[in-house]
């Protein structure tokens, strides 16, 4: 799904196992939206025809999040299947609506037919597996070749026997960049030139730097999304095993580079220093207060909104050394609902190529089905904001650059360790080793706690 900003992953994700036993309320609902159908005797057929096997009337309840297209896309389904009616619960608070989750299922009631989870909620629920229908049991391995192999496995079981959800959007990384100062630092302004300027991180700090002394303003905005940008390039895991849930950050290099990659740019002066989504942030995007951004697709939205005076002077180019991802949900179908069967057929249509590409169009859903990113309808989509950039295939390279990686339930509790370490070397000059240390320190405290 597409979002402004990233809520933090609760120590209420290690809840979930505890209390999916105990009692508790209902799911927490908020107001519903109605999507309706005429409705009829027939059932709903996956093959688009209408008549089912019992003729019953059925009403699938769905949780969406975010910014989306499926309340519009269920109107289209509830034509050709009258006897389906589909109510809309839409929330754009993440953290409310994985928490109604978790009670209903610990009440044993109250969720959803459909419910849309956001990956970085994933590790609460995915070991759940009595708590979901098991899609691979209703067709799902059928179509899993269909989408990007590394968002796939994001829901799937460690033997990839259980599927918890169908892919939806994604968020794969590039570098947004500022055409009018690039050119006022003598770098290239074409998309491929400025990204082979960059193509190593070396090649990056050395542009970043010759980029300051030119123009005199920061190259990258803030710390925390160019440590994002390197720590999302690890091999498999970043700070916990996907074993047995120990604590390896300080074992990982590549956690470590982005710690000292960062620290370097704070030491050189050319990482601004603003807070991710603060109004100082925003302004600096539209002014040129800073010469690039390293974020997901839909930080694209952000910039557009927060820099309106500056469109049509960004453009994207590729990171270097690869891409990493940042956001993206799936179609989960709750054990608690009804009608599994019915449910299914409706998420797999949703979820087709067909309608993730009028997601793309009309909200900006970078589609998880590679084979979009050839298909004329997706790379001849250009943004006048861009310049008249076929960002579309700059997301598509980015996506296909990505690769597995697990992050654990205590993810954003320990990423914080360390992005408020970097924070202390930025504005308290504080010692980076010491601040390594006392982040890997608490890392480790609260693994051992949990």
């Amino acid at each position: 799904m597409k979002r402004g900003k990233k809520w933090p992953l609760l120590l209420l994700s290690l809840l979930l196992t505890a209390s999916l036993a105990a009692c508790g309320g209902n799911g927490g609902k908020q107001e519903t939206q109605t999507t309706p159908g005429n409705t009829t005797d027939n059932n709903t057929a996956p093959s688009g025809d209408a008549k089912g096997d019992s003729g019953e009337k059925v009403e699938l309840t769905f949780w969406s999040l975010g910014t989306t297209n499926y309340e519009e896309l269920g109107k289209e389904y509830t034509k050709e299947h009258p006897n389906v009616t589909i109510k809309f619960q839409n929330t754009s608070d993440q953290t409310a609506h994985h928490n109604n989750l978790t009670t209903a299922l610990s009440a044993g009631s109250g969720a959803p037919d459909i419910f849309m989870l956001e990956i970085g909620f994933m590790e609460r629920f995915i070991t759940a597996e009595d708590k979901f229908y098991n899609l691979n049991e209703l067709g799902a391995k059928d179509i899993a070749g269909n989408y990007l192999d590394w968002k796939w496995k994001q829901g799937s079981s460690k033997d990839g026997s259980f599927q918890i959800g169908l892919p939806t959007d994604i968020g794969p990384t590039v570098v947004y960049f500022r055409t009018d100062l690039a050119e006022q630092a003598g770098l290239p302004t074409d998309p491929e030139a400025f990204g082979q300027t960059i193509d190593t991180w070396d090649k990056f700090a050395a542009t970043a730097k010759q980029f300051k002394e030119k123009t005199g303003k920061p190259f990258a905005d803030l710390t925390d999304l160019v440590y994002n940008a390197i720590r999302d390039q690890s091999e498999g895991e970043i700070y916990f095993s996907k074993e047995d849930g120990s604590f390896i950050g300080d074992k990982n290099p590549q956690v470590k580079k982005a710690y000292d990659f960062t620290v370097k740019g704070i030491q050189e002066g050319w990482i601004g220093n603003t807070l991710l989504w603060s109004p100082e942030w925003g302004q600096a995007t539209n002014d040129g207060g800073f010469g690039v951004m390293l974020g997901p697709a839909w930080m694209a939205g952000n910039i557009k909104s927060n820099g309106p005076d500056s469109a049509g002077k960004w453009r994207i180019a590729q990171l270097p050394e690869g891409a990493g991802n940042w956001g993206g949900s799936f179609l989960t179908l709750p054990k608690q609902g009804k009608h599994p069967k019915e449910a299914y057929e409706f998420i797999a249509w949703l979820d087709s190529k067909e309608n993730q590409l009028e997601s793309f169009k009309t909200k900006g859903l970078m589609p998880s089905i590679p084979a979009l990113y050839t298909d004329e309808a997706f790379t001849g989509f250009k943004d006048d904001f861009f310049g008249g950039q076929a960002t579309a295939v700059e997301y598509g390279k980015a996506a296909q650059r990505v690769k597995p990686i697990y992050y654990g339930p205590l993810h954003d509790q320990t990423d914080t360790y360390f992005k408020d370490a970097l924070k202390n070397v930025l504005e308290k000059k504080a010692d980076p080793a010491k601040e390594w240390d006392a982040a890997v320190e608490k890392a480790k405290t609260l693994a051992a706690r949990s």
